[in-house]
């Protein structure tokens, strides 16, 4: 006897149809990461899993910023769910680096800013990121430091040697306040003056320090402190 499929079947399929015609346009957060959900989540109704993880944590960007311990504990996350949601982050941070390339950084604040929201935001430890940069402004690596700007003392002599290694011309440094507070505290002047001056001293320029916070970013360089 010839089993009848389960219901979510049909609803796959129509929720698949209609992002092929017209994309997200118009969809409720809950859609969208219900859809999502079916490329880990293959024989499972997903719709309430996505309702159960934006109650939880509010926004997709809340979600895919989720650690994956966090993940793991609402009902009808796996493991292999909580890897795969990692791995979205992980590849649209990937697809953003790639787009800095061949840009003039200094041209494109937003670009920088995007990339380094998607990179930054979300982590419950202070971050330092450095990218490197040549004399046209464009990127040529970037590096995560360990460690947090209040515990930096080896960072201005490690920038230096990194912008050598990479032939820069020119770096901005990064780093995200996870509290969501932009003000930049005492040590972020200080170590940014360290580092400034390093880098000076192989006529190497710091083009700018980027702060980021919960929604927006505080540019040293636009409030005139670099």
């Amino acid at each position: 006897m010839k089993k009848d499929k389960p219901s979510y079947f049909g609803h796959r399929k129509r929720i698949k149809e209609k992002y092929i015609k017209s994309g997200f346009s118009d969809w409720l957060d809950y859609e969208k990461l219900e859809f999502i959900l079916f490329y880990a989540i293959p024989r499972r109704d997903t719709k309430s899993i996505a309702k159960r993880l934006l109650s939880k944590f509010k926004t997709i960007n809340g979600v895919l910023d989720a650690d994956i311990k966090e993940l793991k504990k609402i009902k009808g996350i796996s493991d292999h769910t909580a890897l795969f949601l990692k791995f979205l982050k992980d590849i649209s941070i990937l697809y953003l680096e790639k787009g800095l390339y061949k840009k003039d950084l200094l041209s494109s604040p937003e670009v920088v800013y995007n990339y380094l929201k998607a990179s930054l935001k979300g982590s419950v430890d202070e971050e330092f990121k450095t990218l490197f940069l040549d004399n046209r402004n464009h990127l040529i690596t970037e590096k995560i430091l360990t460690g947090t700007v209040n515990k930096c003392i080896v960072y201005p002599r490690k920038i230096v040697e990194l912008a050598l290694n990479n032939h820069a011309a020119g770096v901005i440094i990064a780093h995200n306040h996870p509290a969501g507070s932009l003000n930049p505290s005492e040590e972020d002047l200080a170590i940014t003056k360290d580092i400034k001056e390093a880098l000076k001293t192989v006529d190497i320029a710091l083009l700018d320090h980027i702060i980021i916070g919960e929604n927006n970013y505080f540019s040293f360089k636009e409030n005139n402190l670099i």
